[in-house]
Order: C-alpha cells, then structure tokens, then sequence
C-alpha cells in the first residue's frame, strides 16, 4: 500500500513476518501491519519512534484521521507506529472463522495462547529491529497496552528509551481474584453515580430486566437478550460520558411496554466480544502467569449478590467481566466455549511480569494513573508503581479511563513534560497528583 497524505499527515504502512511461536522461528509464521505517521514538514527529520500499544486484549489500535489530538502532541517530536497487534486489524486475523480452521477445542486453545503480551512484546522488538536498526525508542501504552508495557520493561526494556503509559499500570499477576474484586466494587460506585445522576432510570432498569427474565426476547441476530447481558451495558460506565450513554439508551429502551428494536440494535453491537474473540477469551489470561484463572469473575460475582437481577433494589449493571456463559448467548462465541474453557483451567501459563526487573528498572517511564478508573482499579496501579524503578506517577480525578482518546493533548504532554522534568513538585512515592 502506499503512502496516504491527509492534511498535515503522512501515513506510510509496513508489513512484516513473524513466528507465531518465537520457540519456533522456523515454524508457522504470521502477518503483522503497522503504520508509521509523521508530519509532512519532518518527514525527512531523524526523529524518534514511539510505538502506540492500543487497549485490549484484542483491540483495534487507531486508525487516523488527522484530527486526535494525542497525535498531534506527539507528532511534535516523534515518529509514531501504530502497531495492530497479532490477531487485530490487517495482522494475520484472529476471528471465531479463522479459529475454527485451527480443528478442535485444544488446537484452538493452543494456538490463542501464542496472543498475549509476551509475544506482542516479541513482535514489537522484531518490528524494531527492522525501522530503527537496533535503536531504542519509546512507546506509549494505553490500557491494555500498558501491561504489554510492563512485560516490556521485565523482559526487553533494552530495546526502551522512554515508557508512558496511560490508565494501564501493569497488574499483579498473582492473584486474578484482587483484580476482580477490586473492581466489582469500583463497578458498583458507577453504578450509584449513575442512578443519583438518572433517579428515573431505576425504575425503567427494573421494568426492563423485569420483561426480560419473564420472556423469550431475542435480538435481530437471533441471540437471547437475557438480563445479564443486559446488565453488560455497565461496561460503558468506564467512559467519559458512559452515564450519559446508558442513560439516554434505557430512555428509549421500551416502547409499548416491551423492548424496541433499536434497542436491540444497541445491545447487538454494546460489546465487541463477537468481533474480537481475543478479548472474550484472553481477557483474563492477562492477569495470569503460572496459574489459572478459572473465570475469576464468575466466581468472585457470587460475592456480590447486589448484582442478582432483577430485583426491587435498582438493577445494578456490570463492568469489564467475561463470564462463562457469554460463550451461549452470544452466537459467534459459542463455538470456542471449549477453548475458552481449556483455557480458563491452564495453569502453566509463562511469565509477564518480572518483579525484580521491575523493581531494579532504570528505563525512564511516567504513568497516568485515573482515580475513579473502573477498567484499571487505582489502588491495585498505585501498589504496582511502588515496585517500578524509575517510575514517575501522574494521577488525575479529572480523567476518567479513556483520559487518553478524550483528552489526548493534555494527558499526554502532562507525561511528556514530567518525562522531560517540566514537573519538579513530585511525591516522595514518585506521584504527582493534579485535578487535572
């Protein structure tokens, strides 16, 4: 493909081959797609790289227009990479198809578990190899791609220059059950924010999940709208302006005292977890090493009996949680609920995380860590940062977990200058706090 200008823009795509299993360079090998982005005025400039690590698992990393505002800011000093990690985008596909060509439940099982962070991380060296040279450059780790950042740091950090990442401290992967049940409680304050803010939609909530636990409803694909992937609309909470989405959904929810088809529509498309299987079955992987999971949301869910639905209390609505029993009601699911369940039972997952390396890193890397994120639990970030070297920790109540898409210019020239040492007032524990 070639070089696309927008106003202000050069888009240059690269493509590269690698090994689906690097234990086995010279075994299957797989497709990954990148663009490289610059402005036309430095375009022959020798400007550092910063490679984006987009959310996910499984999320499709940015696709330009001219017009985000991060990319400006970064754009100022930087080459930027947008890498579509393995299984996303124009990379080799991971979809419920493509899997299904793989044979059975364990050949399935066993081919996703070359798509966590360790290998990205594999793949981005490879990639780095290849545009710099063996240079270092830094990258910029949204989310998700904030733990591929901190599998960077332990196990490749010499191929770093410099680390941001942006509502992603990378967990603990000792325990998946902390993570869940952290936060389930974070979940449950969305929800009493949302229903002090739209007192009105409790009750259109229990009307709602009242019809639905009393009748067959289906979607226009044919899958059951049940009361709990109803309540999956919570999932929107972790957003800027997540309250007000549900909120104006659930104001045209019923007409004539049953659901609409818009509706309908709306719940179709509320996740992307047909779309994106990585996410639907890796989800909890990414809180794992040397261990299983065992659906951890699941079972930690059964001691938060406030999100039983329906019921006279409001009906609470969930967050970011993948339950077994998404692999029935959503119909391109269905099919991989054996993967799925090999692998929420394997145990002998490889490390993501290195405390040691971590603990002795000297890769400078600044963090922004959201006090109400209800994706990335702040008080679970805040005890990974205190064992990161080199750390510096920027912590806002202003932002929310997607401070990054929504408020691109500042969340990131906020890191850049503390990265710089614009910022001198830090914390003994390396956090500089701002409202904003």
């Amino acid at each position: 493909m070639p070089t696309t200008t927008l106003p202000d823009l050069l888009l240059t795509p690269h493509t590269f081959r690698v090994p689906l299993d690097y234990a086995q360079p010279g075994g299957e090998q797989i497709s990954l797609f990148a663009r490289e982005l610059v402005t036309p005025d430095r375009a022959g400039d020798d400007l550092p790289w910063l490679l984006f690590l987009q959310g996910g698992p499984g999320g499709l990393t940015t696709r330009p227009t001219g017009h985000e505002d991060w990319m400006t800011r970064a754009l100022r000093e930087y080459r930027v990479l947008l890498m579509d990690q393995r299984g996303t985008g124009l990379s080799t596909p991971v979809t419920t198809r493509t899997l299904l060509r793989r044979g059975d439940a364990p050949a399935i099982a066993a081919y996703l578990k070359h798509f966590r962070a360790d290998n990205i991380v594999r793949d981005a060296e490879a990639i780095r190899m290849v545009l710099t040279g063996g240079a270092r450059w830094s990258i910029l780790g949204q989310s998700y791609g904030g733990f591929c950042a901190g599998t960077y740091l332990s196990f490749a950090n010499q191929g770093l220059a410099e680390v941001y990442m942006t509502g992603g401290m990378p967990p603990d992967c000792s325990d998946p059950d902390a993570v869940y049940k952290a936060t389930y409680q974070t979940v449950r304050e969305k929800n009493a924010r949302f229903y002090a803010r739209y007192p009105e939609d409790a009750a259109r909530a229990r009307d709602l999940a009242e019809y639905l636990a009393q009748h067959d409803v289906r979607l226009p694909d044919g899958a059951p709208l049940t009361v709990r992937r109803f309540q999956q609309l919570g999932f929107k909470f972790g957003t800027r302006d997540g309250l007000e989405e549900v909120h104006y959904i659930l104001e045209r929810a019923m007409v004539d005292g049953a659901p609409s088809h818009e509706f309908g529509l709306t719940m179709m498309g509320a996740l992307t977890v047909e779309t994106s299987p990585i996410f639907a079955i890796l989800h909890e992987a990414c809180y794992t090493q040397g261990r299983a999971s065992r659906w951890s949301a699941e079972r930690l869910r059964a001691g938060f009996a406030e999100f039983d639905a329906p019921a006279p209390a409001p009906v609470l609505f969930t967050g970011e949680m993948i339950y077994p029993w998404m692999f029935e009601d959503y119909p391109q699911l269905r099919p991989l609920r054996g993967a799925a369940q090999i692998l929420a039972e394997t145990e002998d997952w490889p490390a993501l995380y290195d405390a040691r390396a971590l603990r002795d890193n000297t890769v400078p890397v600044v963090a922004a860590v959201y006090g109400h994120d209800m994706y990335v639990d702040r008080g679970l970030s805040l005890q990974r940062a205190a064992g990161i070297g080199s750390l510096k920790v920027w912590e806002s109540s202003a932002h929310e977990h997607d401070g990054l898409r929504m408020d691109g210019a500042h969340v990131l020239g906020t890191l850049i200058d503390l990265m710089r040492g614009a910022h001198t007032a830090v914390h003994p524990a390396g956090a500089v706090t701002s409202p904003g």
